[in-house]
């Protein structure tokens, strides 16, 4: 309930941009997902996932040189391991691929380059609720091959509830991710170009302590193109 009022109040906010100066964006592009495995929060290049995100942006002046940038966006995440390769005797690839309805909000600085157009730069934060996704798993053994997919299972856990995450266990993913972005792009009249990185401050799975490190958080790198409405 409390998520699907976030939802609402964020649809009444890109509703209010695009009555107002800034407007409102259709948005989409290419993810670059991946999951830390390191305690500093690091990543192993090679476990990369390819993925996309599509949503709306709303632009909210706030005098020349400031803007808020809310959002709501569909979007892919997670990560994948590989050991070997296809053509061995004994190979072996994971696939996680969740799905996430996420909310950022990013203030950003704007530097104009003429009447409708801006370079802007900013950071903020943003929160996420997972809604679906698969996770694959294919290889060989000795040359027999074995392969397996499942759709992912989130916990029903409320976000208010601190101490204690409802139905938590194994296999099992957090449903509510949340962390901070750091964004630049392009605003050429009604046409948008931007880059953004969302590092995750949520473990993925299910039980954990999100404090304890930063090993297991999504890292999500977006490369978007927009247009205004």
């Amino acid at each position: 309930m409390k998520y699907l009022i976030c939802t609402i109040s964020a649809i009444a906010v890109l509703s209010y941009a695009h009555a107002q100066e800034g407007g409102v964006y259709l948005k989409g592009g290419l993810n670059l997902a991946n999951v830390s495995t390191h305690n500093n929060g690091t990543v192993d290049d090679a476990n990369m996932l390819a993925s996309f995100h599509v949503g709306f942006m709303a632009d909210l002046p706030i005098g020349r040189f400031f803007a808020l940038q809310p959002g709501i966006l569909f979007t892919g995440k997670g990560a994948k391991l590989e050991s070997d390769n296809s053509n061995s005797v004994t190979w072996y690839k994971a696939t996680t691929n969740p799905y996430y309805i996420e909310l950022p909000v990013n203030a950003v600085l704007k530097l104009p380059l003429d009447k409708q157009s801006s370079l802007f730069v900013g950071a903020g934060p943003y929160i996420a609720m997972g809604i679906a996704g698969k996770r694959k798993v294919e290889g060989k053994f000795l040359g027999a091959s074995f392969s397996s997919k499942e759709n992912i299972q989130f916990s029903d856990d409320d976000p208010s509830t601190l101490n204690y995450e409802e139905g938590a266990g194994m296999r099992i993913m957090k449903r509510f991710d949340y962390g901070v972005n750091a964004t630049a792009g392009l605003m050429l009249n009604k046409f948008l170009l931007s880059v953004n990185y969302g590092y995750g401050l949520a473990k993925l799975q299910s039980g954990a302590n999100n404090g304890e490190d930063n090993n297991n958080k999504h890292r999500v790198l977006s490369l978007s193109i927009g247009f205004g409405l």
